[in-house]
């Protein structure tokens, strides 16, 4: 770790902010981890609200006051403390004004690491132990204030996917776990859930989320779906880790290895729910999870209000998966099939994506089958190539000029692409 403090950004002693304006929060952690630090929050003590609108700030927060830098457009945030008066991320009374110290501000905030703020020296203001937390590598809570925003566990489990080499310190477990037992998560509204698991999806180490988030018992509440596949086995031959939900925790580091977007990293969280609702009888096999699969990822989109183009690639990859793995074994007319019903000739880019997720499915296992290459892949692009070169046009008018109608146009259509993805793939007829 770089241990030597960050240089003070320029812009601290800009004479425009009234007050003593301070950078808190990430730009500061991020400094001393020697990581790029992108965007800066700014707090601003001795102020009041109407100071920073004299001096030219326009406000923007609705919940409590943050302001717009009248030059650079930054946002500065008074200095505010929070109470609690209700359950939920929502229920706080806030106060800011001129009379809470930086120290209050920093004193409400979630995890050690978050709570640390620099002056117009460059001098870190650390009343809370943040750069040791850095030292040792662990995520601790700064207060016993932690328990009353539920949204600090999915933050928590977030921070671990994004610094997996720290640890969560176990008096902040025992806190979230209080916290679910006494149903304060419950009270967790759909869109903070799906903000803060589209970014720890999105960061190097999605499956650390997970792991979090079971282990305090938040994930059971949160994504049941996702939590019941943990101790369901499948087939040792094609799956060496055999229980579904460390296959579920390879895949998705499988996606984020390759870089894939927050839709692909959707998609494979939610390929496989259905094999939890298994029948125990028929266990280890999974047959007919795909369609299962499909349902509760929908249940799961309409519940959290996940965006269309996640939950759409989610069905598509839900459905197909497993004719994707089979491909290999299909002639033409099979694989045409295959790309009507994932609309890869009319949205062959998605069609990109549904490949991605499934190819993190099938090198999401144990033993070597990281290593493993994936030919589907290459061979399904190939194949929609060749499919979509077909002048659909020329051959209609042509049709239509034999006296053919609409029935006779889709038959020569289907029968020209079937002969295009043969003569691509350099096969035989089926």
């Amino acid at each position: 770790m770089n241990r030597t403090p960050p240089r003070a950004p320029e812009a601290v002693d800009d004479p425009v902010v009234p007050g003593r304006a301070y950078v808190v929060g990430g730009a500061v952690r991020d400094a001393l981890l020697g990581r790029p630090v992108h965007d800066r929050d700014w707090v601003v003590v001795g102020a009041t609200a109407q100071q920073m609108l004299d001096a030219g700030f326009r406000p923007v927060g609705r919940d409590f006051p943050v302001f717009l830098h009248p030059r650079s457009g930054a946002e500065y945030a008074l200095a505010r403390t929070e109470r609690k008066t209700a359950a939920g991320y929502r229920g706080f009374a806030v106060q800011a004004d001129a009379s809470v110290s930086l120290e209050q501000d920093l004193q409400r905030r979630d995890l050690s690491i978050n709570a640390m703020a620099q002056d117009e020296q460059g001098r870190i203001i650390d009343p809370w132990g943040g750069q040791r937390d850095l030292r040792e590598r662990v995520l601790r809570h700064v207060g016993p204030a932690f328990v009353e925003d539920p949204v600090r566990i999915l933050r928590v489990a977030r921070f671990a996917a994004r610094l997996p080499e720290f640890h969560l310190h176990a008096s902040t477990l025992r806190l979230m776990r209080e916290m679910v037992g006494s149903g304060e998560v419950d009270a967790l509204v759909p869109e903070r859930v799906w903000q803060e698991l589209a970014r720890g999806l999105m960061e190097p180490a999605p499956r650390r989320m997970f792991e979090v988030l079971r282990d305090c018992g938040a994930l059971a509440r949160v994504l049941p779906e996702v939590d019941a596949l943990w101790g369901v086995p499948q087939r040792a031959d094609a799956h060496p880790e055999v229980d579904c939900g460390e296959h579920l925790m390879l895949v998705l580091q499988a996606a984020a290895a390759d870089a894939a977007p927050l839709a692909v990293r959707w998609a494979c969280l939610m390929h496989d729910l259905g094999k939890a609702t298994t029948p125990a009888d028929v266990l280890p096999r999974h047959i007919g999870h795909e369609a299962r699969s499909v349902r509760l990822a929908a249940g799961v989109a309409a519940r959290l209000r996940v965006p269309g183009e996640c939950a759409e690639l989610a069905a598509v990859v839900a459905a197909e998966h497993g004719n994707v793995h089979r491909s290999l074994e299909f002639g033409a007319a099979a694989l045409l099939r295959l790309l009507q019903r994932c609309d890869g000739l009319r949205r062959p880019q998605r069609f990109e994506l549904v490949l991605q997720a499934c190819r993190a499915d099938y090198l999401g296992r144990g033993g070597d089958w990281p290593r493993r290459d994936y030919p589907q892949q290459p061979r399904l692009l190939a194949a929609l190539r060749a499919a979509r070169e077909v002048d659909a046009g020329a051959l209609a008018r042509d049709v239509t000029q034999r006296g053919g109608g609409a029935p006779a146009i889709a038959q020569a259509l289907q029968t020209a692409r079937e002969r295009a993805v043969r003569d691509a793939l350099g096969e035989a007829r089926d």
